[in-house]
């Protein structure tokens, strides 16, 4: 029985048995595209886990345009002040670009990242109350 199953196989060109090709050549298979939102929601979500822990940021969209191999992506962030906008910006530059060549095998030349919204975070220390 096992013999018989092995011959039908080889005889319809399925992959699986010993000597056996593919149904159809690798060339003519088709390709793989991923949606421009998916990337999108990709590069949100490393933006959003770049920001964990800094005070202030609940929020971040990406709009991605992508050409052949390389992918634009400009994201959107609101951050609490005050803090280290420049460090927090570049973090979420580094973390997009790598999730990104990461998870679909794009390369992101740059990351503009827009910072929508400021938050006033509050100090520890800060006096409460109004300043005369």
């Amino acid at each position: 029985m096992a013999s018989a199953t092995s011959e039908h196989a080889e005889e319809a060109g399925q992959p699986g048995d010993a000597g056996g090709e593919p149904a159809v050549p690798a060339e003519e298979r088709g390709a793989t595209r991923i949606e421009d939102r998916v990337i999108a929601k990709i590069a949100s979500q490393a933006a959003r886990e770049a920001l964990l822990g800094a005070p202030g940021t609940d929020a971040a969209h990406a709009a991605v345009v992508v050409r052949g191999d390389t992918a634009r992506v400009r994201v959107g962030v609101h951050l609490g002040f005050p803090s280290d906008l420049g460090a927090q910006c570049c973090a979420v530059s580094r973390a997009v670009t790598e999730r990104v060549r990461a998870l679909v095998g794009l390369e992101v030349p740059e990351v503009a990242v827009e910072v929508e919204r400021l938050h006033a975070t509050e100090r520890p220390n800060a006096p409460r109350g109004r300043v005369r």
